[in-house]
């Protein structure tokens, strides 16, 4: 499969090379070129799911081009695989960093400050038959916001950063890697999954030393923030998450896949539970929300280093019914 995972690469990267510089009205040329008639594609609130070009580029694309100008993709890591959720037999491709512009039309109620911003994405595209069959496009909007002076959750417990790509600069893997490396990578994704579910350690440092370095970067999204080191890590985000949220169910992954010393997964959503503590400095809700979640990892040897989280909070906290996009548009 490596051909074929080649080939879905050289798909991807004529797509973005394509498409992150037309303006609106040339888009549905473009996706015709690229995009299958049955085309998927999920994003992330207010986007959620749509079907076809048409509805995507109405959505997402033509407001997102009207109030960004000179738009252009910085990428920091990119790679492909096959997807170990369907047992092996798509082919995914995965792109990460900011997209880059000037902010000088309101996008999705947020303000425009007519400086530069910088808006975080994961992207996983699905080739089939030389075409991009499905796509989930993920973008921190409370990224975007912080970016304008507006911090609508209280009690972020890790920092807020413009993220930088890997430290070691060799996240795009646009040549192929070998096999044994990308296995040992998923590998190591699927033991660190199995200890988040199911492992019994004496502390969380014990169950993290398992499978991450002592000095590991979490990169998180705006909202939670991130952290360094085992010790932050827990103190920033995995104890007020465990602690502050009851009943967590797994949902399962659309994709799960490695390349080299990276891999990643998203899923739809991905986990749900019930923020009984009041998450995130909201007030206690006793429902179930979802989470709508990608992970991209690198791998350092026989640990994982970095790790880039970007989760659809708008869209879990919408479900405990704060709509977040709609205050901001009534203030």
């Amino acid at each position: 499969m490596s051909t074929d995972t080649q080939n879905a690469k050289t798909i991807v990267l004529n797509w973005q090379k394509s498409m992150d510089h037309l303006d609106p009205e040339q888009l549905p040329a473009c996706f015709s070129k690229f995009i299958s008639n049955d085309y998927i594609w999920r994003g992330m609130h207010p986007f959620h799911e749509q079907r076809g070009a048409d509805s995507v580029i109405e959505m997402f694309y033509t407001p997102f081009k009207n109030s960004f100008s000179n738009l252009q993709r910085r990428q920091d890591i990119f790679f492909a695989g096959q997807n170990e959720i369907d047992g092996f037999n798509s082919v995914w491709v995965a792109s990460m960093g900011h997209f880059m512009g000037l902010f000088d039309q309101p996008f999705v109620g947020i303000p425009p400050n007519r400086k530069i911003a910088m808006i975080r994405y994961a992207e996983f595209h699905k080739i089939e038959s030389g075409k991009i069959t499905e796509t989930s496009l993920f973008i921190d909007l409370l990224h975007l916001m912080a970016q304008v002076g507006i911090t609508p959750i209280s009690q972020q417990t890790g920092i807020h950063l413009i993220q930088p790509g890997p430290h070691a600069h060799d996240g795009l893997l646009f040549e192929a890697q070998d096999k044994n490396e990308s296995e040992a990578t998923l590998a190591l994704i699927n033991r660190m999954i199995g200890d988040i579910n199911g492992g019994d350690y004496s502390s969380p440092q014990e169950e993290l030393r398992q499978c991450w370095h002592e000095d590991m970067l979490w990169w998180g999204p705006t909202g939670i923030g991130s952290t360094y080191t085992i010790d932050r890590y827990i103190d920033q985000h995995q104890r007020p998450f465990r602690t502050q949220n009851e009943g967590r169910r797994f949902n399962g992954h659309i994709c799960r896949m490695a390349e080299g010393q990276y891999g990643g997964f998203f899923g739809w959503p991905n986990l749900s539970l019930k923020p009984t503590s009041g998450y995130l400095g909201m007030p206690a809700f006793d429902g179930f929300a979802d989470m709508r979640v990608v992970d991209i990892y690198r791998r350092d040897a026989d640990k994982l280093a970095e790790n880039w989280i970007f989760i659809d909070l708008l869209h879990f906290l919408n479900m405990q019914g704060h709509d977040i996009l709609a205050e901001i548009h009534n203030k």
